[in-house]
């Protein structure tokens, strides 16, 4: 019986040694099954992160190309309108250079052979001096031209007339125009005038005459012409929106 004890108590021994072999190995385990877990709760959290972090990037993508159609269709219309007013001004440009043909030609008719203005320029300001092309902002309107190699028999101090009309030959309205006659083409003519002054005229210069505008203009085509006591100088056309 002792030895059978003995060895049930060695055998005992033993078993309680694996025991302890095995608690400690389950607590090795549980620890790397605790840090697994960890671990991947972390790698989860990251995983989530960079999910809500990707989400809010295509938020945000969505959100500028949302922004981007907008614009694209703003400057689709923007093109189309300025399309439509690119077509506009070049049938208005030339409707103008055609008026402006014709006029040639019959002032050609009624000038002088050798004493007539050229190089026209007509500028139309506004109140605070800038250009502008609108005919409720039109304020005044000046036209600039140049007479170039004048005879000697029309040199001197002569008058020099502005008339402003509309499509119709109607003058513009004028708070003290100028009435007076000319003779064109040898014939005496009754002139209503914008502007006049009274020139030194010389073998070459560049002149201005001018109309300050009392009434609001209507919009279309006006044609500006200088004339002189002995006939007509030249004329332009001009167009107001």
């Amino acid at each position: 019986l002792m030895a059978e004890y003995t060895a049930l108590a060695d055998e005992n021994e033993s078993l309680q040694g694996s025991l302890a072999a095995a608690k400690t190995e389950i607590a090795k385990k549980a620890a790397e099954v605790r840090n697994a877990r960890a671990s991947s709760s972390a790698e989860i959290n990251n995983l989530r992160a960079e999910i809500q972090n990707l989400l809010d990037i295509k938020s945000e993508l969505e959100s500028n190309i949302l922004a981007i159609q907008s614009e694209n269709d703003s400057l689709r219309t923007r093109t189309g309108v300025l399309e439509q007013d690119l077509s506009l001004a070049k049938e208005d440009i030339a409707a103008l250079n055609d008026l402006n043909r014709a006029i040639q030609q019959e002032v050609r008719k009624l000038t002088l052979a050798n004493f007539k203005a050229s190089a026209f320029d007509v500028i139309v300001g506004q109140k605070n001096d800038k250009v502008t092309a609108k005919s409720k902002r039109a304020r005044k309107i000046t036209v600039n031209f140049e007479l170039m190699n004048v005879p000697p028999e029309y040199q001197g101090v002569r008058p020099l007339y502005l008339s402003i009309t509309d499509t119709n030959g109607v003058p513009v309205n004028a708070s003290n125009p100028y009435s007076t006659k000319v003779m064109v083409n040898g014939q005496p003519m009754d002139l209503i005038a914008v502007d006049a002054k009274e020139v030194d005229l010389i073998d070459n210069q560049r002149l201005t005459l001018s109309y300050d505008v009392d009434e609001k203009l209507q919009a279309g085509f006006y044609r500006a012409t200088v004339y002189t006591d002995i006939g007509l100088l030249g004329a332009v056309s001009f167009k107001l929106r």
